[in-house]
This record gives structure tokens, C-alpha cells and sequence, in this order.
């Protein structure tokens, strides 16, 4: 069969309020009705976890999108720009040398010696909490604690923390597929700001380097590989944007998870061993980023169907890690679940570079966690907000997630 004949598959919408906050019902009715359903116009959308998973290791697959799709998804301008030099968007031969490039830049040593640091900064945004007796785990910890964390990876001051935050949150709505036209000029705005922000520091890091990550994009090489001045000021800065907005959700949404099943917290108190495997259990129960996109290369078979080549192929991450042919009780919470073969850091070639530092930092705030309170309680209701371009993306993000703790 071709996609011309699919007038009998669903079609994935996004024109609900309460799916943006609440999708995963929505999720099961799709992959009752099968692997495959229609998106916008040359759109497919995979829903089961075999298919996605398949798909994200498919070199028929690639992330390279033509700049004309780009330029209709954000408006031309800089941030077009900007998404066809970062290692993200790239497909082999240059995805190879700008991962190898930026994998011999951060290392795992560079990660792991991050771990006694962490505990201490989440100790720091947990100390008024004792007297309050409560924190949101949003404003408090979820977003302040990754963005100390880039900031101290890449040595950005921290009188620069707010403003280069708050620059990245807009370039966010660059990675949207489709970005409203009054939001435009902010994303393509940011990338300007922070491409003069990074490219500074970069000249001064030549001059006189630090231990510090921007140093080492600015020296890193590999044989005759090494990175143009564009090129590491642009993975800089989607460096920076990944590490804090794949990390905010792992901590909010771990919180809640917790907060939600006040069994496994205690089951997770009880038996500390099983924090790994909890971590891998947060990023299941609600993905980081529920989903990605692929553009077809060249004719790929999916559930019967071929599509054609020059088609975008959404992978609904979330989705797949909640099929019930995957996982018992997907809707469950189990923190010790072995196996657990979640989809949440995609895979392939475009496996998620920061999956380590993001399991590092998660371990550190869960550890601290535990260790300074005998209890983590709802405190009010949680309180949401539309999502930018990758915080729990497409759909709504946590705003807040009070805490009481004992």
C-alpha cells in the first residue's frame, strides 16, 4: 500500500486542552487502533513501542530537514540558521564528526566529576525548604538546579544565569515543528543574542582557557577534525538549551511520580539500591520529550503501509513507552521495573548525547532527597503551562508542584 490510501487511519490532533495536559489516553486509543495514523499534510505518526524503536535505528531515517521545511516551520531567519549546524539536526557524514567532536568534549569524566558539586548546589536550594517546611519542586529545584549546572559546565558568570536562561526558553520554539507567527521574532531574536553571548566567551576561553566545557569545544580535536568557531558557538548553546530542559522535566516529573504513588516512595526509601532503576521508571512514566521527528530518506515500510520518501515521520517517544505490549501495567508506577526499555532518550546514531549528565544530576537530587526528608507530600494542587519547544514537548509543562515535606 502507498500513503495515498489511508483515509481509514486516525488522525493525531493537537486541539484539545485537556490531551496537551493529559495525553496518554489519547496514546492508547491510538495504538488500539493500530502502529501508524495520519498527522498534517505528508505526516505519519508511530505510536507503538516495536515500530518506534525500529524507526529511530532506521538509516532510511534521517534529522536533516530541507531548509525549505524549516523555513515554513520558523520563518526564515536565524534560528533556520542555527538548526542546520547543531549535531541534533545533522545526519552522517557531518552528524559523525560534530558527535565524535562534542563526545571528546564532554566526557564521562567531565560528567562524573560534577556529582559531589550537584549534591551540593541541590543542598543549597533545598535549605530554606527545612524552615518553610515545604518547596515547589519547579521553581525550587527542577528549573533553578539545571541551569546551575550548564552554567558551571560551560563557565558562564553567574551574574549571565537569568538572561541566558530566559534567551534559551525562546530559542526552544525553534525545535517546534510549527512555531505561531507572532513567536517567530523571539525565537530568531534569542539565537542572535546568544550566538554573540557564546561566540564571546568562546574568544576569551582561546585567550585564556579554563576547565570548563566552552574551552574545550574551542580546542577539542580529532584527528583532522575539529570544530569551526560557528559550529561550537551554535552547539554551545543547544548544549546549554538540552542539558537544562530535558533535565527540568526528569526532576519535576520524578517528583511527582513520587508524590502520585506514595507506595513505591516508600518502597524506594525502604530499599535505596533501587534508585537507578527508579530513574529509568520516571523517564518511562512521563518522557522528558514525548516525541521526535524523522524525515524519510527513501521509501520505508511501516505496519503494511510504505511511506514515501520526503515524508516526516512523528515518533510518539511517549506513547511507546506506555505500550502495553512493551510493559505490564504501563500506567503503573514500578520503581524497581526490570527490564525497562523506555524510548525516552530516542536512539541510534541520534541517541540523546546528554542522557549520562542527565542520569548523573537526577541521581543527585533524589539522593538528597531521600537522604534529608522522611517524607515528600502534595502541598496544593500542581498548576501547568504550555509547553515551548522541548520541556515535556509538544504539550503542557509542570508551572509549579508544591511539596510538603516531613
Amino acid at each position: 500500500m502507498t500513503d495515498a490510501m489511508d483515509t481509514r487511519l486516525p488522525r493525531f490532533v493537537l486541539d484539545d486542552p485537556e490531551f496537551l495536559r493529559d495525553p496518554y489516553p489519547v496514546y492508547r486509543e491510538l495504538r488500539e487502533r493500530g502502529p501508524l495514523c495520519r498527522g498534517g499534510p505528508a505526516q505519519w505518526v508511530v505510536t507503538r513501542h516495536a515500530e518506534v524503536s525500529a524507526l529511530l535505528r532506521d538509516r532510511r531515517l534521517g534529522r536533516e530537514f530541507p531548509e525549505e521545511f524549516q523555513n515554513i516551520s520558523v520563518g526564515p531567519g536565524p534560528a533556520v540558521d542555527f538548526l542546520r549546524r547543531i549535531v541534533i539536526d545533522r545526519d552522517p557524514q557531518e552528524h559523525t564528526r560534530l558527535r565524535r567532536l562534542l563526545t571528546r568534549a564532554l566526557t564521562p569524566a567531565t560528567v562524573r566529576a560534577l556529582a559531589a558539586p550537584m549534591a551540593a548546589m541541590v543542598d543549597g536550594l533545598l535549605d530554606d525548604a527545612v524552615e518553610r517546611g515545604s518547596f515547589d519542586a519547579v521553581t525550587d529545584l527542577a528549573q533553578p538546579l539545571p541551569v546551575l549546572v550548564m552554567s558551571t559546565l560551560l563557565g558562564i558568570p553567574p551574574q549571565d544565569h537569568a538572561d541566558v536562561m530566559e534567551r534559551s526558553i525562546d530559542v526552544s520554539k525553534a525545535f517546534a515543528v510549527f512555531i505561531p507567527e507572532q513567536e517567530r521574532a523571539a525565537a530568531h531574536e534569542a539565537v542572535v543574542w546568544l550566538r554573540g553571548y557564546f561566540r564571546t566567551l568562546l574568544r576569551r576561553r582561546r585567550s585564556a582557557p579554563g576547565n570548563d566545557l566552552l574551552t574545550a569545544l574551542a580546542t577539542v580535536r580529532d584527528g583532522d577534525w575539529s570544530l569551526s568557531e560557528e559550529e561550537a558557538v551554535d552547539n554551545a548553546l543547544f548544549l546549554y538549551y538540552a542539558g537544562f530542559e530535558t533535565t527540568t522535566n526528569l526532576i519535576a516529573t520524578g517528583c511527582a511520580a513520587l508524590l502520585h504513588h506514595p507506595g513505591e516512595q516508600r518502597r524506594l526509601r525502604a530499599d535505596r539500591t533501587l534508585l537507578p532503576t527508579a530513574l529509568e521508571e520516571f523517564l518511562r512514566w512521563d518522557a522528558p520529550i514525548h516525541t521526535t521527528t524523522r524525515l524519510t530518506l527513501e521509501p520505508v515500510e511501516v505496519a503494511g503501509r510504505t511511506l514515501r520518501r520526503g515524508r516526516v515521520v512523528v515518533l510518539l517517544l511517549a506513547s511507546a513507552n506506555h505500550d502495553e505490549r512493551q510493559f505490564a501495567d504501563p500506567g503503573g508506577l514500578d520503581v524497581g521495573r526490570r527490564p525497562n526499555a523506555h524510548l525516552s532518550f530516542g536512539g541510534g546514531v541520534h541517541h540523546c548525547l546528554g542522557a549520562m549528565l542527565a542520569r548523573v544530576e537526577a541521581t543527585a537530587v533524589f539522593d538528597r532527597l531521600l537522604d534529608r526528608f522522611t517524607a515528600l507530600e502534595p502541598a496544593g494542587e500542581e498548576d501547568w503551562q504550555p509547553s515551548g519547544g522541548g520541556f515535556r514537548f509538544p504539550y503542557c509543562a509542570y508551572r509549579s508542584i508544591p511539596v510538603r515535606i516531613r
